[in-house]
């Protein structure tokens, strides 16, 4: 590989933007997004997704950024790092993924190298991707130009496990392609890789990890539901049996975001294609998709036994984000309990610092406070343990509600003689 190529990383969000920092540090990258003011934030040294610092941004000489597809016909290496949702039906949405490949069809060149990167079911990117490529280029697969598959695995929001420490799967079209893949990214990841069979294992190991932390995570919230049934308390329980060396630890929630909560339904869409139901799977997402609902019934019930009117009655939800100290709210499932408590007819108050109200506005219609009232509300659900809400002591918190009011902890924040309910 000549490695002056210069690379285009098309889609600059959690996953587009660390890695064009870090090839930018090797090469010349140009980055690519369609959100005009995404761009112009990034020209001015501002990532509103707090994966890179604004130092690192304005020393990064080697990368430009633009909305200009024309910019990109000196680039030789392609990676799409574009988001993979799914429909209202939970299907499989590859729009954007199919523009990004129209884009790139039309501007790609003889010995041009195409890389996706983006979550998809096995064998999207050859059923898919690859054919609009050819289609609109009128040229053909690993004769004149290669593909490969290096699946991605940011964690938005970690500080710890950063692009450059997390091991890296890669695969190719062709043996040649795989091989080229493979060194490209061994130029940043300093982790190192793993050279998948085919771009369809690479495919299936990227959408399997996802899909089995959403399994692991469904038991977990199964559980919680039978233990409150029984009047046990989960956190008591799971500290006791995770004194055993293989027990895994995870903890009842909210999942959601653009992963967990996404990409089994990918596997599940291309399961039922080959003529399968996958029900473990299944079940997982029905039982997470529930604990919204389960988590209202609960602040509810207290509410009852607290002889507290719920018609009119204030709620405050503390946390909109998918996940703590990150200001990604895609999928958050926040916004289930939100609309429940409002079908129910209470007043409902979001507070997280971390997101944008702005943008959740535009997203979802809801208004962010700026800050919690004291003695205003029946209800608190602190949703997500942010550091920021960890600092705050429980006679702040209780001061935000009436004196009678009911204090549900999801992420046990507090001890639970503190409390009056959680998961």
């Amino acid at each position: 590989m000549n490695e002056n190529k210069k690379i285009a990383i098309i889609g600059l969000g959690y996953v587009g933007l660390p890695l064009a920092i870090e090839f930018g540090k090797k090469r010349h990258v140009i980055g690519f997004d369609i959100d005009y003011k995404r761009v112009d934030s990034l020209k001015n040294g501002i990532d509103l997704t707090f994966e890179v610092s604004s130092e690192n941004l304005k020393n990064t000489k080697n990368i430009s950024f633009t909305t200009k597809l024309s910019e990109l016909k000196e680039c030789c290496i392609f990676i799409v790092t574009v988001p993979t949702p799914v429909h209202h039906d939970k299907g499989p949405n590859l729009s954007p993924l199919i523009k990004a490949s129209e884009m790139i069809g039309s501007v790609l060149k003889p010995g041009d190298l195409v890389i996706y990167e983006s979550t998809v079911y096995p064998g999207a990117t050859e059923e898919v991707c690859i054919p609009i490529l050819e289609s609109i280029s009128k040229l053909v697969i690993n004769k004149d130009f290669s593909c490969g598959y290096s699946p991605e695995r940011i964690n938005p929001g970690d500080k710890d496990r950063h692009l450059t420490t997390i091991k890296k799967v890669t695969s190719g079209s062709s043996e040649i392609a795989a091989k080229e893949v493979d060194k490209l990214y061994k130029e940043i990841i300093k982790a190192g890789t793993h050279l998948a069979e085919s771009i369809k294992i690479a495919e299936a190991s990227k959408v399997i990890e996802n899909t089995q932390r959403d399994v692991n995570i469904a038991l977990i919230n199964q559980l919680s539901i039978i233990f409150n049934k029984l009047d046990i308390d989960t956190e008591s329980v799971l500290k006791a049996a995770a004194t055993k060396w293989n027990f895994i630890p995870f903890t009842p929630g909210l999942v959601g975001g653009h992963c967990i909560g996404v990409d089994p339904y990918y596997l599940i869409h291309k399961s039922k294609e080959a003529g399968y139901t996958p029900e473990l799977i299944v079940s997982a997402r029905k039982i997470n998709e529930f604990m919204g609902q389960h988590l209202t019934n609960k602040v509810i019930d207290l509410m009852d036994s607290k002889n507290i009117k719920v018609v009119n009655s204030n709620i405050l939800i503390m946390g909109f984000a998918f996940k703590e100290n990150c200001p990604d709210f895609r999928n958050t499932r926040i916004i289930d309990v939100y609309q429940n408590f409002k079908k129910l007819g209470c007043n409902v108050d979001i507070f997280d610092p971390y997101v944008s109200s702005i943008e959740v506005k535009e997203e979802y219609g809801v208004n962010l406070i700026d800050k919690p009232k004291n003695h205003k509300y029946d209800a608190i659900v602190i949703a997500l343990s942010h550091d920021i809400f960890k600092k705050y002591t429980l006679f702040t918190i209780r001061k935000f509600g009436k004196k009678t009011h009911v204090l549900f902890d999801v992420k046990y924040i507090y001890k639970k003689e503190n409390v009056d309910g959680r998961f």
